[in-house]
Formats: structure tokens, C-alpha cells, sequence
């Protein structure tokens, strides 16, 4: 059994460790690898000296998917560079809040109410995040909660890159029929004890990422790492059923009281009432009217910066195309599509920093704007 004693646990703190198949002296003769995939402890032939020293692997729970949703559990199993685990860990959060869908992840109001809140969890979940790739299913994601959490304490998330393992599958090529996590643990056959149970999910994910990243290895392939940049600056939207706010209500009580969104709800935004331009040209200055698109993790919430561009007179872009005058980026290297249309295209790519520098002074459109407010 491993056992982590880096740091003892808080009293209100749930915490647990158990060892994934083949990790424990006692369990490693019996560790079946996947088919066609090294053991996780035989020697690689070749393993690339780029790769990072250390994972972590990360599950959270939630009170939904919206950005204004909060932790109610986190699980995080350590693994060093080549994917032997170290250690693990699990602990409730109490979301200050209705705890959401319960009937997904099984965490009710009355076991929430004495659980740690996320500022008394902090300093052990830095320590576990510290120095490592956070590695996820569906990475955005978790990212996301975990930096608006550290946000909102007013800290700073420790990680600086994320791995998701769908884009990994991906990359790896597997015959997956969908994306899903039961899928890719059936593939490697890795048996689920409680989906959407924060603990069980982290153990099953690194079960999945061992053998995934020793295959990526034995290939030479480049993993699909994109980088992270904590929030420093967000707006607190009012929870959905809230006064003022939009979506459903939040009675923990059957499916049909909580409405499922994604992370960051789709926003209608307008479209700037100045004809487009053309491309913004580097050293000049952006133009109203001017074609705006953001790409990977922003210091500024996403939705702040749409709505400042909308303000300046600029529009805001779903996608790149030939018409985008400009994307901003802090990760121009990432694989993302608008980073790879964008490429394609010639749009000039500038960072956050630079686009907030010219956000100060944009300068006015040739024409007055339409009457319709419409404009290519």
C-alpha cells in the first residue's frame, strides 16, 4: 500500500491512498500490461529527453460546468517521469454552495457541510500540483476550476502546462469509438469502480496515462502539452437561478432541476457596427471594425477580454478564417486549430500582454457605424 507522509492531513480533510495494479511490491507480478504496450516498469529503449520529469494526475468534481461552479472534490495521484506512481491523494471541498448535480457525483449538502473549504485545502493541493504536468480528461476543464478556485482565494495555481489525455488518444492513434474515459479504460482494461467519483476517476486516469505515455515514448512522439496561465483577473457571474443570472436552478433533487451546461456557456456577442479593415498590421496600431480571435489560457477571464474588444468597437471571432485581422495567443506553438488556421492563413498572432497594450488606444474607424450594426 502506498502511503504519502509528506504532510499530515487536516482533521476535516478526507484522504486517501491506494496503489494502482502493478505500483505495490506485493501486486506487481500480477500487473497484465495492455496488449502490445510495455510493462510499466520494463526499460524503454529509447525515451525522449524532452519529455517532462512529473505528472499529476488530476480529477475534480464540481457543482457543474459553468465557470461559476465550484470544487466539491479533487483527487491527485503523482507519478514521476516515467509514469511510476508515487503517491496519491483525495479530499472533499465544501462549494460553500448547493452542491449541484448529486445524482451524478453522489456528494450531498450533508456530507459537504463539515469538508475543508478550498483556501484550508490549498497549500496540499500546490504541493501535489507544484513542478508537474497536469494531466486530465478533458484538461481545459479541470484547468479551468482549479485556477478559478486558486483566483478566488487570492493565489496563484502552481501549474504551468496540462496534458489532456483525449488529445493524446488522439495523437496515439487509438481505436477508441468515442473520446469517453470508460472507453479509453476499456481499451486498456482498466476497471471503473464509481464513475464521476473524483477518487476512482484520478485512478483509473493514471492507469490509463502509464501505458499511454509508454507507447508515446517507444514512438519518439511529441505529447500534446499546452501551457497554462493562471487567472489574475476574472468576473464572478451570478449563479445560474440567481437573481439576475440565466440557466437553471440548483435544487440537488432529480435530473430535471439542474440544467448540464458546458464551462463557459455560449455567448451571443455583437458584431462590431464598422466594416472590417483588414489584417492588423505589427508596430501599428488595431482599428475598430478590426476581426479578433483568442486562442488557449488568458491572465484576463476570456469573457472580460470579449467584452473589452466589443466595447472598443472590435469583433469578436469564433474561429480564424482569411478575415481575421488578428489572434491573440499566449501559446503561438500549441496544436489548437485557430493556432494551426492561423498559420495557414498568415494572421498576425500577438500575445495578451501585447493586445491589452493596444487595446488602450484603438484607433477609430473611416466610417460612422451601420445602422443595423452589422459589419464583415
Amino acid at each position: 500500500m502506498l502511503e504519502d507522509r509528506a504532510a499530515p492531513l487536516s482533521p476535516r480533510q478526507v484522504a486517501q491512498q491506494q496503489p494502482l495494479p502493478g505500483t505495490d511490491p506485493v501486486e506487481r507480478h500480477q500487473a497484465i500490461p495492455a496488449p502490445g504496450i510495455p510493462a510499466p516498469g520494463a526499460p524503454a529503449d529509447r525515451w525522449p529527453a524532452d519529455y517532462p520529469e512529473a505528472y499529476a494526475v488530476v480529477d475534480v468534481e464540481t457543482t457543474g460546468l459553468r465557470s461559476d461552479d465550484r470544487i466539491v472534490s479533487a483527487a491527485v495521484y503523482r507519478l514521476d517521469a516515467r509514469g511510476t506512481v508515487e503517491d496519491s491523494w483525495y479530499t472533499l471541498v465544501n462549494p460553500r454552495r448547493d452542491p449541484g448535480p448529486v445524482w451524478i457525483h453522489g456528494l450531498t449538502r450533508e456530507m459537504l457541510a463539515d469538508a475543508p473549504l478550498f483556501p484550508e485545502i490549498a497549500e496540499e493541493f500546490t504541493a501535489r500540483l507544484e513542478g508537474r504536468v497536469l494531466v486530465a480528461h478533458n484538461a481545459v476543464f479541470d484547468w479551468m476550476m482549479i485556477a478559478r478556485e486558486y483566483a478566488r482565494a487570492g493565489l496563484t495555481a502552481p501549474v504551468r502546462r496540462r496534458l489532456c489525455t483525449i488529445a493524446l488518444a488522439r495523437q496515439l492513434r487509438l481505436p477508441l469509438p468515442n473520446a469517453r474515459l470508460a472507453s479509453l479504460a476499456a481499451h486498456f482494461g482498466v476497471a471503473q469502480r464509481r464513475a464521476h467519483d473524483a477518487e476512482d476517476d484520478a485512478r483509473v486516469l493514471a492507469e490509463i496515462f502509464r501505458p499511454s505515455l509508454r507507447q508515446a515514448a517507444e514512438a519518439g512522439a511529441r505529447l500534446p502539452l499546452l501551457a497554462c496561465q493562471p487567472l489574475t483577473e476574472w468576473a464572478e457571474q451570478a449563479p445560474a437561478g440567481a437573481a439576475g443570472g440565466s440557466g437553471g436552478t440548483r435544487s440537488p433533487g432529480g435530473h430535471g432541476a439542474y440544467q448540464w451546461r458546458t464551462w463557459r456557456p455560449n455567448r451571443r456577442l455583437p458584431p462590431s457596427p464598422y466594416p472590417n479593415p483588414g489584417r492588423y498590421v505589427r508596430g501599428g496600431r488595431l482599428r475598430q471594425g478590426m476581426r479578433v480571435a483568442f486562442s488557449g489560457d488568458t491572465s484576463v477571464d476570456r469573457s472580460l477580454l470579449e467584452d473589452r474588444a466589443v466595447e472598443a468597437g472590435l469583433h469578436v471571432a469564433a474561429s480564424v478564417s482569411r478575415y481575421t485581422s488578428v489572434l491573440v495567443t499566449n501559446d503561438p506553438g500549441a496544436p489548437t486549430s485557430k493556432v494551426t488556421r492561423a498559420a495557414a492563413h498568415g494572421t498576425p498572432v500577438i500575445d495578451e500582454a501585447a493586445f491589452l497594450h493596444l487595446m488602450r488606444d484603438v484607433e477609430p474607424a473611416d466610417t460612422r457605424p451601420a445602422a443595423d450594426g452589422g459589419a464583415g
